[in-house]
């Protein structure tokens, strides 16, 4: 019978990429004193590095990109409401045309 899955929080593994990325150590040794499976230590430091250079090459951050999509959806909306008042626009300019030509008749 397979054993229950741990999770760990980000500041955990934040700190666990850090020791491998700052001292040196290999993930395996970091792994075993953290008590954490090896391969899933090297999946975070793998993730880790691969942020950093999509971050360095120019790419969005994973906060930035929240940002953008929140941004885009923000746009979406306003432009949507400002179809609805253009529409509401041309009725009332019919609807003051019309109003003219019977006041004028």
């Amino acid at each position: 019978m397979a054993g229950k899955r741990r999770s760990y929080d980000a500041e955990f593994r934040a700190g666990a990429v850090r020791i491998v990325t700052e001292t040196g150590k290999s993930a395996a040794e970091v792994a075993r004193d953290l008590g954490v499976h090896e391969s899933t230590l090297q999946n975070w430091v793998h993730r880790a590095r691969t942020r950093a250079d999509a971050e360095a090459a120019g790419g969005l951050s994973e906060s930035e990109r929240d940002e953008l999509r929140r941004l885009r959806d923000e746009n979406a909306r306003q432009r949507k409401e400002i179809a609805e008042l253009g529409m509401e626009r041309d009725v009332l300019k019919r609807s003051v045309v019309l109003w003219v030509k019977e006041a004028t008749k």
